[in-house]
């Protein structure tokens, strides 16, 4: 099966300068039909609508919240209707973008912020690649990227302190041990780490952190949606058959093993 004739599904890719709405794109330019999930779901049929109408891709848009194990269930429900009734084709493709920061110091850190960070970002990834994997693995062929942070590596910045740091960390270890265990399903899991990116999650920052973080980089800049967005579609494609287990940095340089 060629992209045409399958379909991705992001979470968390409604904002308008995210990393999750440029991915959808990304997937729609290269011939993918694209679900569109998260937690609006009129916002995500908009959004569904505009790329199925900008790239002439079937598309379909629901609300889902990542951390509900209900919701994600329904997201998932309705996708597989759709699937059902042939206006989507098979889903070949999870990209599990939909995350939340905490900028806040350790001591400062409450338990109920702990847990809801760790509940977007880990939990998460664990519930919704719990409800698509089955599909993929009786089609036998699926890819599932994954979204951590430069922060799971080499600890917290800025935006993202102690528990976004913990939680992306996380995501690497569960990557890393599903595609062991799906390593002859056809399934390949993967994970990216972006460093700086260009979101909207940097609206408000000073000139002079904006400063401090280009410093750090050995490209002296930050990377656009569409860099990352780029990546995690490669990892969903034929080309990225033998990578699995694989975590990819998207930092220009900042964090080097």
């Amino acid at each position: 099966m060629s992209s045409t004739q399958r379909t991705a599904v992001v979470t968390g890719a409604t904002s308008e300068r995210g990393i999750g709405i440029a991915t959808a794109r990304r997937y729609a330019e290269d011939g993918w039909a694209v679900v569109v999930l998260d937690l609006d779901g009129e916002k995500s049929a908009k959004v569904a609508a505009e790329i199925g109408s900008d790239y002439s891709v079937p598309a379909f848009g629901h609300d889902i919240d990542v951390a509900d194990e209900a919701s994600v269930q329904r997201a998932h429900d309705a996708v597989a209707a759709e699937v059902a009734a042939g206006t989507l084709p098979p889903v070949g493709a999870l990209a599990n973008i939909a995350g939340i920061t905490s900028p806040v110091p350790f001591l400062d850190t409450t338990l109920e912020l702990w847990n809801k960070v760790m509940a977007v970002n880990a939990t998460g990834t664990y519930l919704v690649t719990r409800a698509f994997l089955p599909a993929m693995i009786d089609n036998g062929w699926g890819r599932i990227v994954n979204m951590s942070s430069v922060s799971a590596q080499r600890g917290g910045g800025v935006f993202g302190k102690v528990p976004y740091s913990s939680a992306k960390a996380a995501v690497l270890g569960f990557t890393k041990s599903l595609a062991r265990e799906l390593g002859d399903t056809g399934v390949t899991v993967n994970a990216v780490t972006p460093g700086a990116v260009d979101t909207g999650i940097r609206v408000g920052s000073t000139p002079e952190q904006e400063a401090a973080i280009c410093r750090d980089i050995p490209l002296g800049r930050t990377a656009g949606t569409r860099e990352v967005a780029s990546v995690i579609t490669f990892l969903s494609s034929e080309d990225a058959a033998y990578l699995t287990g694989t975590t990819v940095d998207i930092n220009g340089g900042s964090h080097m093993h």
